[in-house]
Parts: C-alpha cells; sequence; structure tokens
C-alpha cells in the first residue's frame, strides 16, 4: 500500500501536504476542579460523553450529536481563519462530528464575550444563507446560523465554506473553555443537513495531494499536529497497521477484545469502537470500564472519576487493545494522570452508549491516520 501514499519527511516541504499546529491546554474539567466549581457542574448537568454519538445508543437519544457537549474533557486545539481579511479562531479538531461552528457577534451570552467571535461585517466574502441552526444538548440550547465564507486551514484556503455561527450559548461553563469553536473531521453524513465538512471541500478543490489526513498528539504543550493530505514518517516507528472504517460516520472500527494480566477484561466477542481526537480519555460501557478499573487498580471517586495511588503506577499493568487482531498496548503512564502533588487518576471512564471512544489517550500512544480515500484507519507506534 505504500506507494498510494505521500510520506514526508518532518524538515521536506511537500506539495499539497499542510501541517497545522496543536497546542495542548488545560481541560475544563481541570480549569473547574482548581476553582472548585467541578462540583457544581456535576449538580446540575448530567455527564456523557457517549451522548456525542447517537447512533450508539440502541434506542436513541435525545440529546444532539453536539461536541461541545463534550467540552469538559478536550485538551487539543489549533487556529484557523474565517473571512475576509481573516479573523482568527481556536477550534478543536474533532473527528467525532463534521460541522465547523464559531461564536458569532450577535451573541449575548457570557461565553461568546470571552471568547473570539466572527463578525460578518467585517468579511468581504461572507454571504448569509438565511438558515438557521439549533442544537439541544446537556447544558441548554445553542441557538445560531449558517453562513458561508472562506476558511483558511493553515495555509490552505477554502472558499464558499457553510459553518455555523452561534448566537446564543448557554451556560456559564463555556466561558472557561480555552478554545472558540469546533471544526469536525467526521465523514459528511455527521455534518448539518446539506453542509458539506471542511476536509471534503479541501479534496474537492483539490487542495490535497491525498484524501487523507493523519494526527500526531504529544504529551507537551507544544508539538502536536494536524497534517492534511499526508503521512510524517518522524512522528511513528514501526509499521502502519491498517483498519476497515466499519460505519462511515465517525471513523468508527470493529475492535477484537481488552486484555489487561493476560485475561479479557471487556469487548468480549467484539466490539464497535471509534478514534476520537475530540475525547480526552478512554470511554465504553459501565461493565466493561469497571473491569478495567479494577484490573489496574483503580477506586472509585467523585464524578464518576477513578482515582490511582501516583506511586503504584510504573508496577501497573497494560491496557491492551487488540483490533484486527493486532495488540495496541497504552501504557499505565499513558492511561493516568497526575491531578495535583498526591492525586492521580485514571483516564477510563464510562458512558452509557455501546461505543468505545479511543480518545487522546490512545492517540498519543498511536500516530492516527484517517485515510478518506480507502475509507480505513491507520494506527502506528507514535515516537
Amino acid at each position: 500500500m505504500w506507494p498510494l501514499l505521500l510520506l514526508c519527511a518532518a524538515s521536506a516541504l511537500c506539495q499539497g501536504v499542510t501541517r497545522l499546529p496543536l497546542e495542548r491546554g488545560k481541560k475544563l474539567r481541570d480549569v473547574l476542579r482548581e476553582k472548585d466549581l467541578l462540583h457544581q457542574f456535576f449538580q446540575h448537568h448530567h455527564y456523557d460523553i457517549g451522548t456525542k454519538f447517537p447512533h450508539a445508543f440502541p434506542n436513541g437519544t435525545r440529546v444532539a450529536t453536539e461536541p461541545l457537549l463534550n467540552t469538559l474533557d478536550v485538551e487539543y486545539y489549533g487556529t484557523i481563519s474565517i473571512g475576509t481579511p481573516p479573523q482568527d479562531f481556536s477550534v478543536v479538531f474533532d473527528t467525532g462530528s463534521s460541522d465547523l461552528w464559531v461564536p458569532s457577534v450577535s451573541c449575548p451570552s457570557l461565553a461568546c464575550r470571552t471568547h473570539q467571535v466572527f463578525d460578518p461585517s467585517q468579511s468581504s466574502t461572507y454571504k448569509s444563507t438565511g438558515l438557521s441552526l439549533s442544537i439541544h444538548y446537556g447544558t441548554g440550547e445553542m441557538e445560531g446560523i449558517v453562513g458561508s465564507d472562506t476558511v483558511t486551514v493553515a495555509s490552505l484556503v477554502d472558499t464558499n465554506q457553510l459553518f455555523g455561527l452561534s448566537t446564543a450559548e448557554p451556560g456559564q461553563f463555556f466561558v472557561d473553555v480555552q478554545f472558540d469553536g469546533i471544526l469536525g473531521l467526521g465523514y459528511p453524513n455527521l455534518a448539518a443537513d446539506g453542509v458539506t465538512p471542511v476536509f471534503d471541500n479541501l479534496v474537492n478543490q483539490s487542495l490535497l495531494q491525498e484524501n487523507l489526513f493523519s494526527v500526531y498528539l504529544s504529551r507537551d504543550t507544544e508539538g502536536s499536529v494536524v497534517i492534511f493530505g499526508g503521512i510524517d514518517e518522524s512522528y511513528f516507528t514501526g509499521p502502519i497497521n491498517w483498519i476497515p472504517v466499519s460505519y462511515q460516520g465517525y471513523w468508527q472500527i470493529s475492535m477484537d477484545s481488552i486484555i489487561v494480566n493476560s485475561q479479557e477484561v471487556a469487548c468480549a466477542g467484539g466490539c464497535q469502537a471509534i478514534i476520537d481526537t475530540g475525547t480526552s480519555l478512554v470511554a465504553g460501557p459501565p461493565s466493561g470500564i469497571r473491569n478495567i478499573q479494577s484490573a489496574v487498580g483503580a477506586r472509585q471517586g467523585e464524578y464518576g472519576e477513578h482515582s490511582v495511588n501516583c506511586s503504584s503506577i510504573a508496577a501497573m499493568p497494560d491496557v491492551i487493545f487488540v483490533i484486527d487482531g493486532v495488540q495496541y498496548p497504552v501504557s499505565a503512564m499513558a492511561y493516568t494522570e497526575q491531578n495535583n502533588q498526591e492525586s492521580c487518576m485514571s483516564s477510563f471512564q464510562d458512558t452509557s452508549g455501546d461505543l468505545w471512544i479511543l480518545g487522546d489517550v490512545f492517540i498519543r500512544v498511536y500516530y492516527s491516520i484517517f485515510d478518506r480515500a480507502n475509507n480505513r484507519v491507520g494506527l502506528a507506534k507514535a515516537v
């Protein structure tokens, strides 16, 4: 398969391959914890990562598919611009959704006043569509309109891109989020009616060498990147394993099982998983997550969180995700994080859907390639 793919060394400038640096910021969960507001959040809101993925619920869910529901656990974002002249926004590049969405100047909510807002009157290329947007989610309702303008992603200029402009954002909690909006990188059938996602427009406008993008997430604040149109072999070692996409909406794949200490602890007989850059954790059905927490020695704490003894992390077992016959171990160093001097947390969380969500905890360990041309995901050991 290699000849089909454009491999770029970090130093090489490949035509049709564009890299956009991502910053790793503080999660809203940690901001609220520091401000002693996390308890208040959970008192008022039922938080379930899975509601972002409605088709994962056998009986459906009343919550719309809006990635901002999951702002509690988002930590990577990069800068794009919209309009002429360009107005800059910090957005989450989210493989678990497909729309582009930013706050607008006509949004009076406090959450909009604390973020960059788009002003259509300042852009000579903006066009109104007359369409409105209304998204319900756990903390209230987002109202907005759909507009069209030029969107610039790194050096890529995407003309006539439809995007959402919020005119109302609910809840005080969005005030503390570190990014302005979301840029979805999922399949078109997740997008709002009639809206072509940014990535599809980049491909349709022949701006990319290959119909794929890849993601490297660093543990550090700097160094993470999303690469449009190619693969950078300086970010991984060993082979790329290719896994067919099982549902073309999210980047969904079939997983064989999850193993800890040579025992199958979850996903017995196989299950479905999605590779989701817009979620920092690994999430799954409650029984499977319970078994994993128990197998690694994590203790139930508040708010569905599980704590681990910081001094025992070195001795904790790997959690091994078996996908398409290949084992993908994730070490305790990768699946735990330190909150403060003495408190360490497990990064596994349950969700009421039946999908497993392999978020940033997994992607930091495995460089991920999202290949739309062949409807497959490539995973390789990140360096």
